[in-house]
């Protein structure tokens, strides 16, 4: 098409200076006007032609175009969608997330609240615990300080806190010594601190665990007030079992007195015959000096028994300790009527090669009294008349304790009478609906300062087992090594 118009163009180019119409002059010289209406029909025709093709092939090329755009802004239709769909989607994710992230501030607000207000709680229980606190890191440095432990040192928190123990409070009943052996040892240490007798203190230690840094925490426990109470819950027990024994003790001493003045009487009228028979005479005598020596055993054993305070702990062969209790019991118990102690068959099971326990004797003297007295109420109780009343006392080693069983077969407890045996003031239904006889039961059946020996000044444990229609089992347990005790 470009090299047809180039022609063409070449053409009038170089007719224009001459005759245009040369080829179609005839030849007078004048010129054949059908020739060039045809001539320029046909040129016309062929321009037209031409321009038609390349209009055809121009709207081909532009329906082409077009459906390239077509396809181009479909695609780009398709593109914005997606992309507003990705944004609608990142959109709600975005604000999803800033919900979550509201209520997680929430509940962040919250929880800093709630630790807000449980840290000011704590914080306020351990100022207010009635007992001496003291927190300690493990270079003894304080860490906590209560407000007992300001009121007993007279020293502020804000003056001690990061100061050493022993530096800021060096009268304390505390020892470097004993806060290692809790650390090193890993457990909790029990103090028991007296001073002249006249302030008692129980101090516990113990480690922490799980902490960013580790340490020990103090708590004195000032129990001057109980240890005195329960000293003279001892001492009244005590002497209403002296007053029982002075009331059984009057009788069995009044036997051989009676004894004693009746062969005197009986020496004396034959000292007066005029025939004297030595040997009835010397028979008459060594009685009255066997009677007379019972009465001064049963003296002794009240005088022993009544020995005021326990004094310090001695090395004692816990055999001796219960045989001696026995050899007691026999000369002044006589709790029921028509049944003495020495009535009942005791039967012994120790153990052999038990070693010495450190103890205060006389204490557990009175508890194992006590525990026979409460046997012989319960095995008076019983109205068979064919029941042999028994004791059975057994004496082992396990582990590191002495174990001591006292059993016997009379009336057995309820479960109630199990659970409050060893309550003070407790009565079990073995006394009686009169008031002196409820009294008296009362004062032989209670077991609470025998709880109190073993628990406390032996740090042992003392339990029960019954039946009614079998009997009464006491166990007990009396450990080898006990609680530190320190005396100032």
């Amino acid at each position: 098409m470009k090299n047809i118009t180039a022609l063409f163009l070449l053409f009038l180019s170089q007719t224009a200076t001459a005759d245009v119409f040369w080829f179609v002059r005839l030849e007078d010289g004048s010129t054949n006007w059908q020739y060039v209406a045809n001539f320029s029909s046909g040129i016309l025709i062929v321009a037209l032609s031409i321009t038609a093709v390349r209009l055809a092939f121009t709207r081909r090329a532009a329906r082409r175009y077009n459906r390239d755009l077509e396809e181009i802004r479909a695609q780009l239709e398709d593109r914005v969608k997606e992309r507003t769909a990705t944004l609608d989607n990142a959109n709600g994710l975005l604000q999803q997330s800033n919900r979550a992230l509201e209520v997680e501030i929430t509940e962040h607000r919250d929880t800093a609240t709630k630790l807000g207000l449980s840290e000011s709680y704590i914080t306020n229980i351990l100022r207010s615990m009635p007992l001496m606190l003291i927190g300690l890191n493990k270079r003894g440095e304080i860490t906590q300080w209560n407000s007992r432990a300001e009121e007993i040192s007279s020293l502020p928190s804000d003056k001690v806190l990061g100061k050493n123990l022993w530096q800021a409070y060096p009268t304390i009943a505390v020892t470097p010594e004993q806060i290692k052996q809790a650390q090193d040892e890993d457990k909790t240490l029990t103090v028991k601190y007296s001073q002249r007798g006249q302030y008692h203190f129980d101090i516990t230690i113990y480690p922490l665990h799980d902490q960013l840094e580790t340490g020990v925490v103090i708590m004195v426990d000032d129990v001057t007030q109980r240890v005195q109470s329960e000293n003279m819950l001892v001492q009244r027990d005590k002497m209403s079992s002296m007053g029982e024994m002075a009331s059984v003790m009057a009788h069995d001493i009044n036997i051989p007195l009676q004894a004693i003045i009746k062969d005197l009487h009986t020496v004396r009228l034959d000292l007066t015959e005029e025939h004297i028979d030595p040997i009835g005479v010397q028979e008459l005598l060594d009685d009255a000096l066997i009677r007379g020596r019972q009465a001064a055993s049963v003296v002794n054993n009240l005088v022993s028994f009544s020995d005021a305070g326990a004094g310090e702990k001695q090395q004692a062969n816990i055999i001796d300790v219960m045989d001696h209790s026995v050899e007691l019991a026999a000369d002044v118990l006589s709790v029921t009527k028509g049944l003495r102690f020495k009535d009942v068959a005791i039967n012994h099971n120790y153990a052999e090669d038990l070693p010495q326990l450190r103890c205060h004797v006389s204490e557990l003297q009175q508890v194992f009294l006590s525990l026979f007295r409460y046997s012989c109420y319960a095995l008076g109780k019983v109205e068979d008349p064919e029941h042999r009343p028994s004791i059975n006392i057994e004496i082992s080693e396990f582990y590191d304790a002495i174990w001591v069983r006292v059993q016997h077969n009379g009336v057995g407890m309820s479960t109630a009478e199990q659970q409050l045996i060893f309550e003070p003031f407790f009565a079990s239904s073995h006394a009686t609906a009169d008031s002196a006889s409820a009294e008296k039961s009362d004062a032989g059946e209670r077991l609470s300062f025998a709880q109190f020996i073993i628990a406390d000044q032996h740090q042992g444990q003392i339990a029960v087992t019954s039946d009614i229609d079998i009997g009464t089992t006491f166990h007990i347990q009396l450990p080898f090594a006990t609680a530190v005790v320190a005396e100032d």
